[in-house]
Parts: C-alpha cells; sequence; structure tokens
C-alpha cells in the first residue's frame, strides 16, 4: 500500500515502535504508557498487543528476528564439523539480519531511556531462551550424561555473555562499527577454543 505522496505505509507495528522510541526520549521509559504509545501511532490498544505483549517488547523488534533465524542457522550447521565451531559459525550467520545501519535502538538510546534494570531483564529472558537452544544443541552432538550437560549448559550460557558484550561493542563503535560478524566471532573464540578442547579432552565413553 502506498499514501497519497506515493511512499509505502509503515506497518502498525514499525508505527508503534517509532511512536515508543519519541516518548521514551520525550518522558523516559516510565514515563511513558501504552496508551500515549498507541495514541501517538494512532492504532489501537488492541493492536498494541497483536504485536507486543509488554511494553518493553519494542526494543527487542530487531533481536527477535535474529533469534528466530539461530535455530535454522544451527541445524544447517555440518554435523563433522566440531561441535563449538558449529554453534559459533550458526550465532555469527544468524547476527546477518542486523547490520551497521540496523542496530537494536535500545543498544545506542539505553541510558537516555531510564530503567535500565527492566530492559536488561527483558533482553536478559529472550538471551536466556537461547541459552536453551545452544545446550540443546551441543548436548544432542556431545551426549546426554551429567558431565557432557553441564559443559553445554556452561558454553551455552557463555556463548550468551559474548554476544551481549559483541553487541554492545559493536554498537559503541559508531559510524566506525561494520558488520555484526567479526565481534562475534572475536568475543566467541575463546569460549570456543576452550570449551572444544574440554570436549575433546573427554574419554570416548563420556561423549
Amino acid at each position: 500500500m502506498t499514501n497519497a505522496r506515493g511512499r509505502p505505509h509503515a506497518s502498525s507495528c514499525e508505527m508503534l515502535q517509532e511512536a515508543a522510541f519519541d516518548l521514551f526520549l520525550e518522558n523516559g521509559y516510565a514515563g511513558t504508557t501504552v496508551a500515549q504509545i498507541t495514541q501517538r501511532a494512532g492504532v489501537s490498544r488492541a493492536t498494541f498487543f497483536n504485536y507486543f505483549s509488554a511494553k518493553s517488547d519494542v526494543f527487542w523488534i530487531d533481536l527477535d528476528d535474529v533469534l528466530a533465524r539461530l535455530p535454522d542457522a544451527l541445524a544447517a550447521t555440518d554435523a563433522r564439523a566440531p561441535v563449538m565451531q558449529a554453534m559459533c559459525s550458526a550465532i555469527v550467520a544468524a547476527s546477518t539480519a542486523l547490520g551497521p545501519a540496523k542496530v537494536p535502538w535500545a543498544l545506542t538510546h539505553l541510558t537516555l531511556v531510564g530503567d535500565i534494570g527492566e530492559l536488561q531483564s527483558s533482553a536478559m529472558s529472550r538471551l536466556a531462551s537461547q541459552a536453551r537452544v545452544l545446550s540443546e544443541f551441543i548436548t544432542t552432538r556431545i551426549g546426554g550424561d551429567a558431565e557432557s550437560a553441564l559443559i553445554a549448559r556452561s558454553a551455552s550460557f557463555g556463548a550468551i555473555g559474548a554476544v551481549i558484550a559483541a553487541a554492545q561493542t559493536w554498537a559503541d563503535a559508531s559510524t566506525k562499527r561494520g558488520e555484526l560478524g567479526p565481534y562475534l566471532s572475536a568475543a566467541l573464540a575463546p569460549l570456543c577454543h576452550g570449551v572444544q578442547a574440554a570436549i575433546d579432552a573427554m574419554p570416548p565413553g563420556e561423549l
């Protein structure tokens, strides 16, 4: 659809996100209500909850897009590759949904809107769910005994920490940031090498 000026209409989701960001900058996160967002966007409250389950969700549209790609990226890895190499490659592959001009808004404006704790909590709930996805992937490759499960869980949460560090460093680089992938590769490399070495050192019967 296009408007009278020939420009495509933004989706309700995009309009809600834009309205929310404007209001967060004007009033702060805590000072902005869902009603104000929907009024600014010119849509109904019901429309808001068609797209988002909570106010904080508007920050993470781009992140959710990347996370939705991760299971397919993991499934596409070479089953013969070392498991940690496969996991890290999949994380980098999923990140191609982002780019230098598409940085999650919260990474560059978080300190301007206040209530950092709530926003970090909403982000971590998403990332923790992906830690489970990664843990299941590793466990499937190396086995499900207690020691393997512990390694898989530690590696998956370590990977999430590396992703957070890489993403924030990438965002902070501003116009010099380039692609996210190299930042992820650099942050994940020590973890992947170390955990893979531990897996390789395990007796064959424990894999």
